[in-house]
């Protein structure tokens, strides 16, 4: 082979190992480029070039920002410190001492930084003392302002100053599926301030309990026996119910019902101003006449006067027993909760008209209502 026929071949040879000491290059620099960021710290080159450290402290994957923040860590800090533990004491004695001993406890809420808290009346019912435990510890012995057995509401006061009280809110702007956070006692104050969370499942429930009827705000947030007198808030912090009860039947769950604050309120005022709630009375005891008992004794439907109470609005106006009211104001009127909600409009000493059947005789009665507490 001459030289002209072994050249091509040399210089082919010659640019193979040129691309590859420009292709070690370029990787060599690539190498050196990610090298930081693949081990961090623990790169140290000859220049004395350390990586960056890669910092991993108080980072979240994913960082919290306003639009998933939950208002329930909001909720807990800020309307925790407000609900109070309350103990119902009564004296017990035998041979050897004589001792308060706790025959039930359940919650309450700090409305005023001096000391006035709200609760149920059956948390108190009864008492002969009444212990109230504060988030910070103290201990007080707590009056009774006022209660209330009908609305199931009462209101208590301690000695104190500079309490941390809850913002009460509007529960007549509730809407069902608004989330609400419940805050209170349950089995007692070995787990004070406990919070669940839930929705509003429904608003004006007609719930009877012990003959009384209630209308309740319903929620899934979870209510046990200790809960009662507590707070269920809204997303704003504001109380918008004072839990009260739980529907205990065996397999239902998340059942728990609260007294709407906007309901609650004027009877709060009137508890604190009175220490009682006025309410207008006829003055009668009574029963009603169904329809088939009205057929049977030939006599109207309504409300059957037994007995009249001496000094009673009925007693001054002339009514008597045997009258048979059927209306009030020209609503009609034939059980006794239409009654009740009837007269619940009216006010003591407001002037009504009664319409009675009085031996089969319709006859209208104007009268004064009484007062009852």
């Amino acid at each position: 082979m001459d030289y002209h026929e072994e050249y091509p071949q040399r210089r082919r040879y010659y640019y193979a190992i040129l691309i590859s000491v420009v292709s070690a290059v370029i990787g060599g620099l690539l190498a050196l480029g990610m090298a930081p960021m693949v081990y961090g710290d623990r790169l140290l080159n000859d220049t004395g070039y350390k990586a960056p450290i890669l910092q991993n402290e108080d980072k979240a994957l994913f960082p919290p920002s306003s639009m998933d923040y939950s208002p329930v860590v909001g909720i807990a800090e800020e309307l925790g410190p407000t609900v109070v533990g309350i103990s119902n004491l009564r004296v017990s004695s035998n041979i050897f001492n004589r001792g308060l001993v706790e025959q039930g406890s359940g919650s309450g809420i700090i409305i005023s930084e001096d000391g006035y808290i709200v609760t149920n009346y059956h948390v108190i019912d009864n008492a002969e003392r009444i212990q109230v435990s504060v988030a910070d510890g103290r201990q007080f012995i707590a009056e009774i302002k006022g209660s209330d057995s009908e609305t199931d509401l009462a209101v208590l006061k301690i000695e104190a100053k500079g309490l941390p009280s809850a913002i009460l809110g509007n529960s007549n702007d509730i809407k069902v599926g608004e989330l609400v956070v419940a805050i209170g006692n349950p089995l007692g104050y070995e787990f004070a301030r406990s919070v669940t969370v839930g929705v509003i499942s429904a608003k004006e429930r007609n719930i009877t309990i012990e003959d009384r009827k209630y209308k309740l705000i319903q929620t899934d947030a979870a209510i046990n026996p200790g809960n009662s007198g507590g707070a269920l808030v809204n997303s704003q912090g504001q109380l918008i119910g004072i839990n009260s009860a739980k529907l205990v039947i065996p397999g239902v769950e998340g059942m728990g019902f609260a007294i709407p604050i906007s309901d609650a309120k004027p009877v709060i005022d009137e508890l604190i101003d009175k220490g009682f709630i006025s309410r207008p009375s006829l003055g009668i005891w009574g029963f009603a006449i169904d329809e088939i008992t009205a057929n049977e004794n030939n006599v109207s439907i309504g409300i059957y006067i037994d007995k009249i109470i001496s000094g009673g609005a009925a007693q001054k106006a002339g009514l008597r027993k045997g009258d048979i009211i059927v209306s009030i104001n020209g609503t009609k009127i034939s059980i006794f909760d239409e009654l009740s909600d009837r007269l619940k409009q009216f006010k003591p000493g407001d002037k009504i008209t009664v319409t009675i059947m009085r031996e089969n005789v319709r006859k209208k009665v104007s009268l004064i209502l009484g007062e009852r507490r």
